[in-house]
């Protein structure tokens, strides 16, 4: 059994780890920061939007048990797509919306559900999406890791 990891960016990344973690075939989670150019990055210095990281989900799946084109369909469900920088009440590029693939195989899908769904009509607006190769991904400070769970509920624009 192989698995497979994929990053992405949906907002507040509490509500984006609780989310991925609710699906079955995920096998792990780790909320953190990527996309910026500072290294080792902090939530203080990534929120005075001094590193340019994006609060991301790296998620860990099995690809026998879930297909990518699930999680996909999972991070489109959990927030606004066509807000770039946005969401809910939370402003700023680390909210940003972007999917990170690790393979050309994520890549080419990645691309194609973006399309599919700008092509849908579900939204008025064009999907904002950034579709990057995923960079070097800091984990977040312990405190983040499966925050809803460890405080009891959630408050982020999921």
């Amino acid at each position: 059994m192989s698995k497979q990891l994929t990053t992405f960016g949906a907002g507040c990344f509490w509500g984006v780890q609780q989310a991925f973690n609710d699906i079955p075939g995920v096998t792990n989670t780790v909320v953190g920061y990527a996309g910026g150019h500072v290294d080792n990055p902090t939530y203080e210095i990534v929120c005075a939007h001094k590193s340019g990281h994006a609060e991301v989900c790296q998620v860990e799946f099995d690809p026998e048990k879930l297909s990518y084109e699930k999680l996909l369909d999972a991070f489109w469900n959990m927030h606004d797509p066509t807000q770039l920088n946005r969401q809910g009440p939370d402003i700023g590029d680390q909210y940003r919306s972007v999917i990170f693939y690790h393979t050309r195989e994520q890549k080419e899908i990645a691309e194609k559900s973006k399309e599919a769904l700008d092509k849908s009509g579900t939204y008025d607006k064009p999907i904002a999406t950034q579709i990057k190769e995923a960079p070097t991904f800091w984990p977040a400070e312990e405190y983040h890791q499966h925050y809803f769970k460890k405080n009891g509920g959630g408050g982020c624009h999921i």
